[in-house]
């Protein structure tokens, strides 16, 4: 089993690269006023969201993962499935909900998972 600091350091580093991938596929499409339905339609919002979502959820893996090094914690594999699971659940949700809005009815999955990262980080530090 892979342990936590290094699952999440790659899990956060690929999620980088789908960030700037998936980027640069809605990037060919920016100058486009309609595309999607217009840049205020809930389904290009969604897919921006998803595509920062990358970002967001890999900056906080590789946060974990460096915090860990610093400060031990003993709930770290809780932590560390919380934060992998959000970085892959969140950009789904995004894309599905914009693929099927009735679908946002997921987004509690990677929103727990979440929580569940930091509440085991937290956890184990007390």
């Amino acid at each position: 089993m892979i342990e936590p600091i290094r699952l999440n350091l790659l899990i956060g580093w690929i999620s980088m690269v789908a960030g700037a991938s998936s980027g640069a596929v809605i990037g060919l499409y920016f100058h486009n006023e309609n595309w999607m339905g217009g840049y205020g339609s809930l389904r290009r919002r969604m897919i921006r969201l998803g595509h920062i979502s990358f970002f967001g959820l890999g900056i906080l893996n590789v946060l974990f993962a460096l915090t860990l090094v610093a400060v031990p914690s003993s709930y770290s594999r809780v932590a560390s499935a919380g934060f992998a699971t959000a970085v892959v659940a969140m950009p789904a949700c995004c894309f599905l909900t914009a693929w099927r809005p009735a679908l946002r009815r997921l987004f509690p999955i990677p929103v727990a998972a979440v929580l569940v990262g930091i509440g085991g980080l937290l956890a184990g530090w007390l």
